[in-house]
């Protein structure tokens, strides 16, 4: 294996390195989100409803500038949600405003919150972290029993085997064959890479540069405005149906920001998948709850009959995985005769490129691109990885996607069609990348908010639940005149009917 060192070496010199992303450094909040909104072909003068005050300082601790992500990525899906709003009512876009503490603080939402006062268990797994091998290291992914399983059969471990174990089988590998191996199998590991080995692979340069892609995939009649989409609702987007699919924080975030402003979103998980009760517990705020097993011919009917209603069709599964079940954009289209739909991808690495296909987490993205080696550098503690302080790319990605649906929404209703949108935790590493990083340890000077001792209590909001009392961080956009807020608590899943409000 020590003779795939050089192999490796050649690989990454072989290929060219992508050209570099926009290099968008001296961007502020604001001009973050005109960029993103003129990307997507959105009203102009809609901007002069958007307020982001910040004083551009650093508000978690790191390089990266995860405050103007926090709040620009916020900021982005409740500007429209505001514009959905004046549309439906034939008024301006109210005005939106998103305190730049207040959204990064949200950013780790589901680290901050308590049930009867105490704090959520931890989502990784005993083998979760960074493991030498014998050129570099690897991130192994541990946030669920089947993975964790599946870690120690690749490697020849006993079921039982103890982090040390399964450590001493990870280190005679070459970083990139156990990443390879562990695709191979369906598991999730990543080879550690500095920005240039990532800039330098065929997957890079798949990655584009805007993190939000719409397109229009079919034609239909506008988006009708009356009815249960009419005007003078309380919220946004009060009767908006959105059917979503979806596991572990980015696509659940897109329908939890969905729900924050209105829509009714039927979150359906699988009986046959575990779950993962302290993310399921923050993120599945707002929603309704069902199972479906499409294994089974009559939960199977129950979903395409949900999905022929719905106006949003959500899913985060690995790409394919759904479609080659029935459920593709063409698919539901299909059936829904003359009307159409916004179809929704949450991926890894994007719609295209030779890792399209894989899976992947928000921390094995920020290893395999660059950024945990970048992070590292900065801090200069001799660290070979350093992760960031919160989900980051997790939590920029749901709200770019939501955002994505909103724009796309915008425009079945002004021109009509059915209308794809696609967000990879792949595309916002490298639109975060493009926004620069904090000198040295500039960054890290900030403060972090560990516990939910550390929010402020003006933040945060109490409500009682099927788990409980539940303290966590309210929604950190303020629209005018319109109400936000999440009108449903998180319950166990599978709780609700199988059927639209």
């Amino acid at each position: 294996m020590q003779d795939r060192k050089f192999e490796w070496t050649k690989v990454v010199s072989h290929y060219k390195s992508s050209p570099s992303e926009k290099d968008l450094s001296t961007f502020t909040t604001r001009d973050i989100v005109q960029y993103l909104w003129r990307s997507l072909g959105l009203p102009e003068d809609s901007l002069d409803s958007l307020s982001v005050p910040s004083d551009e300082k650093p508000t978690l601790p790191s390089s990266f500038k995860i405050g103007h992500v926090a709040q620009a990525s916020i900021a982005l899906s409740a500007l429209l949600a505001s514009q959905f709003h004046g549309l439906r009512n034939q008024i301006p876009p109210p005005k939106v405003t998103v305190p730049r503490q207040h959204a990064s603080i949200e950013f780790k939402s589901e680290r901050l919150y308590t049930i009867n006062g105490k704090p959520p268990s931890s989502a990784w797994g005993p083998l979760s972290g960074i493991h030498k091998t014998s050129d570099g290291y690897v991130r192994v992914h541990d946030g669920f029993p089947n993975h964790r399983r599946g870690t120690k059969a690749l490697l020849g471990c006993a079921p039982d085997a103890s982090r040390e174990d399964v450590s001493s089988k990870i280190f005679p590998w070459c970083a990139i064959d156990l990443e390879a191996a562990a695709v191979e199998s369906g598991l999730v590991i990543s080879a550690l890479r500095s920005y240039q080995q990532w800039d330098a692979l065929p997957a890079a340069a798949a990655v584009a540069d805007i993190p939000i892609l719409i397109r229009r995939i079919g034609d239909a009649p506008p988006l009708s405005l009356s009815g249960r989409l009419g005007p003078n609702a309380d919220k946004c987007l009060r009767g908006l149906r959105v059917l979503e699919f979806s596991r572990v924080i980015a696509a659940p975030l897109a329908g939890k920001t969905l729900a924050v402003h209105g829509a009714d979103v039927l979150w359906v998980t699988s009986p046959n998948l575990p779950d993962s009760p302290t993310i399921d517990r923050e993120f599945g705020r707002g929603k309704r709850t069902i199972q479906l097993d499409l294994d089974l011919e009559s939960d199977y009917e129950e979903a395409l009959l949900l999905a022929e209603d719905a106006d949003v069709f959500i899913q985060g599964y690995r790409p394919g995985s759904l479609a080659s079940r029935g459920f593709s954009p063409k698919a539901i289209i299909a059936k829904r005769r003359t009307r159409g739909i916004v179809y929704a991808n949450m991926s890894a690495y994007g719609p295209t490129g030779p890792w399209s296909a894989r899976r992947g987490f928000d921390s094995l993205v920020q290893t395999c691109t660059g950024m945990n080696v970048s992070e590292a550098e900065h801090f200069d503690a001799g660290e070979p990885a350093r992760s960031l302080p919160c989900q980051a790319l997790d939590h920029a990605s749901g709200y770019f996607l939501a955002a994505g649906i909103l724009a796309a929404l915008y425009k079945q209703a002004t021109e009509g069609g059915s209308w794809q949108v696609d967000v990879s935790l792949a595309g916002t590493m490298k639109h975060l990348r493009s926004l620069g990083q904090y000198q040295g340890r500039q960054g890290f000077q900030a403060p972090d908010y560990e516990s939910a001792a550390d929010v402020p209590t003006e933040l945060t909001e109490n409500v009682m639940t099927a788990f409980g009392q539940i303290s966590s961080v309210r929604h950190s956009a303020l629209i005018e005149g319109v109400r936000v807020g999440w009108d449903i608590m998180p319950k166990p899943l599978g709780s609700d009917e199988k059927r639209w409000l």
